[in-house]
C-alpha cells in the first residue's frame, strides 16, 4: 500500500467577520450580497411609488371628469393625494424600514455564525 507524501491540509473554518475585517474575496461577496439585496429593496419602492404617483396623472387624462370634480368642496385630485398617496407611501416606508432591519439582521446573523 502506497501513501501520498503529501499532507492533506484541512480547510480551516473562518469566521465571516474576520473576512469581511480582512477585506478577502470572500468578505466581498458577502457584502456584495448585501448591497444586492438593499439595493433591490429600493427599487422595488420606488417602482411602487412611482407607479403609485404616476397613476394620478394617468386617472386625470384617461377620466378628464376627474379634474373638475369636487367631493365636500375638496378637489378629487387632492382628495386621491390626501385619502390614498400619502396612507399608501407611510405604509410603504413603514415596510421598507422593516424589510431593511430584517436584511441587514440576516447579514448581521451570518457574521456571527448562527
Amino acid at each position: 500500500m502506497t501513501r501520498s507524501r503529501r499532507v492533506s491540509q484541512r480547510a480551516s473554518w473562518r469566521p465571516v467577520a474576520a473576512e469581511l475585517d480582512e477585506q478577502t474575496g470572500v468578505g466581498d461577496v458577502y457584502l456584495e450580497g448585501l448591497m444586492r439585496a438593499q439595493f433591490r429593496l429600493s427599487v422595488l419602492v420606488l417602482i411602487l411609488l412611482v407607479v403609485g404617483l404616476g397613476g394620478l396623472p394617468v386617472l386625470l387624462i384617461v377620466f378628464p371628469t376627474t379634474r373638475s370634480l369636487t367631493v365636500i368642496g375638496v378637489p378629487f385630485p387632492w382628495l386621491v393625494l390626501a385619502i390614498a398617496f400619502y396612507p399608501t407611501m407611510w405604509l410603504l416606508a413603514r415596510w421598507y424600514a422593516a424589510q431593511s432591519a430584517r436584511v441587514e439582521r440576516q447579514f448581521r446573523d451570518v457574521l456571527s455564525g448562527r
